[in-house]
């Protein structure tokens, strides 16, 4: 083994060596290498994966009782303080004509409670815990609600036990008393200066429930109280939710409701979208249902046309900015629907063209 045959094994090693071969062994191990890493990689993710998703559902199951339980419980709790307070101190009002009923109450009418009037007297008598939960949160968002001439102020609440013969107590909610509401303005008739003012009335009422991170959901005419001067105030927040508490409840008036509320998923936007037909009824200067929904025969039928794109037509009395601006808030698309902001906006220069200053 001298140094001759070293350096010709050396040599003989080193002419068997392949490029080639040594490639693919390279190759070969960092492909496992690589294979090891990603499976690892790969178990990590859905290690990880699976804990976040029981994170998620036990923030969803506290998100769940918060919503369904909890809120409602402090809400009734809010009520029945509030309710007492009031009772001991100022005692049951004294109501006379009935004013109106909807579909949960009757309001009635009240020269003076409190040191206040004239007021109006919502009465409601609950069946069950759930339409109490939903009566005692209508309480609550209205209740704490910052006071604004937009949306109407709660002046108290009563629960009365002896109002009914029966075994359920009656809420009565104490509220100023307005001379008439929309839909009764719109019977008689109204200048159209007098009546793109209230409609900026109800998008400043809107836009100050959004401003509280709050859905009305139930804008309509009836839902829009007028005052000796014609300004427009919004009312009964019964459907009235914060976003994000938000439900996948379809509720509203049919012929209001946007497209998305039929599939449960939705945002404020449903509130630009119910707007765009009180506006088309505000612009129409008249009651009369749409002549587009009046041909549909139930409300199932109705709710198919509107999500096939279905919307009320133009009357040869509308103006073209008031066509676009209405056009623009029933758009099919949530997203593609004008910002609260932006409503008043166009609202305001509406108004300036027409010489009408717009109040505040």
């Amino acid at each position: 083994m001298d140094s001759g045959w070293r350096e010709k094994y050396v040599r003989q090693m080193i002419a068997s060596l392949s490029a080639t071969r040594l490639a693919k062994s390279i190759c070969a191990q960092f492909r496992a290498k690589v294979t090891v890493s990603h499976e690892t990689f790969l178990a990590a993710i859905k290690q990880l994966e699976m804990r976040h998703s029981g994170r998620l559902k036990e923030t969803e199951g506290q998100r769940d009782t918060i919503r369904k339980v909890l809120t409602p419980k402090m809400a009734r709790l809010s009520l029945s303080s509030i309710a007492l307070r009031d009772v001991i101190i100022h005692g049951i009002p004294v109501t006379s004509r009935e004013l109106g009923r909807g579909q949960y109450g009757v309001v009635f009418q009240c020269a003076e409670w409190a040191g206040q009037g004239p007021l109006a007297v919502k009465s409601v008598v609950p069946p069950d815990e759930k339409h109490w939960n939903d009566l005692a949160l209508e309480f609550h968002y209205t209740w704490t609600l910052p006071k604004n001439d937009r949306v109407v102020n709660l002046v108290g609440a009563l629960i009365d036990d002896d109002y009914t013969s029966g075994s359920n107590a009656v809420v009565l909610f104490i509220m100023p008393r307005y001379p008439r509401d929309l839909h009764a303005a719109l019977k008689v008739g109204l200048d159209f200066g007098s009546r793109m003012q209230i409609g900026l009335d109800a998008v400043e009422g809107i836009r100050f429930l959004h401003g509280q991170g709050l859905l009305h959901r139930d804008i309509k005419l009836k839902n829009v109280l007028l005052n000796n001067a014609n300004r427009g105030t919004l009312t009964d927040l019964g459907f009235c939710k914060p976003e994000a508490m938000m439900t996948c409840t379809i509720v509203g008036t049919p012929i209001h409701m946007a497209p998305e509320l039929f599939g449960g998923s939705y945002d404020n936007s449903v509130d630009i979208y119910a707007f765009g037909i009180l506006f088309w009824y505000i612009c129409a200067n008249d009651t009369k249902l749409p002549g587009a929904f009046d041909a549909c025969q139930n409300k199932e039928q109705l709710w198919t046309s509107v999500r096939k794109g279905l919307r009320p037509e133009r009357l040869p009395r509308f103006d073209t900015d008031c066509w676009e601006l209405m056009c623009s808030c029933w758009l099919g698309e949530s997203i593609q629907r004008p910002l609260i902001g932006d409503v008043a906006l166009r609202l305001h220069l509406i108004m300036k063209r027409i010489g009408r200053t717009p109040l505040k």
